[in-house]
């Protein structure tokens, strides 16, 4: 074989296993704290922010930490590398992308579903003459 078909051939390969590790990497399933402790491998858990419980940031460590309650009520610590996210205050849920280690769950990223200023104020809406 020629070296520039050896090079193709190789690009090719490249670029195919490029392509699948970055689909597999956001193919990341749904899961709740129960089952991603099960399974030890990268997923995401929608759920709530605790309140009333400790939220920081710590500097050292550059890690963002609070708690988190899954759509089955457990509960369980999540540590995110980096600042907190935008709106975190604000936010109606949290899906939290990350596993599982020793309790906690280390995620990755941490997306935030704010209140839309579309929305309707669930205001009652009169008509003429009733």
């Amino acid at each position: 074989m020629k070296k520039s078909t050896i090079a193709a051939i190789t690009a090719i390969v490249v670029f195919l296993i490029a392509g699948f590790l970055t689909f597999s990497e956001n193919q990341i399933e749904y899961s709740n704290f129960d089952k991603a402790t099960i399974d030890k491998k990268t997923c995401q858990v929608k759920g709530i922010w605790i309140k009333d419980k400790e939220s920081k940031f710590e500097s050292e460590t550059n890690e963002f930490i609070f708690y988190m309650k899954d759509e089955n009520n457990k509960e369980m610590k999540v540590v995110l590398t980096g600042a907190r996210p935008n709106n975190f205050e604000m936010a109606e849920s949290v899906v939290a992308k990350g596993k599982v280690k020793d309790g906690v769950f280390y995620a990755k990223e941490v997306l935030t579903k704010c209140p839309s200023k579309y929305e309707g104020k669930g205001e009652e809406v009169k008509h003429p003459g009733s």
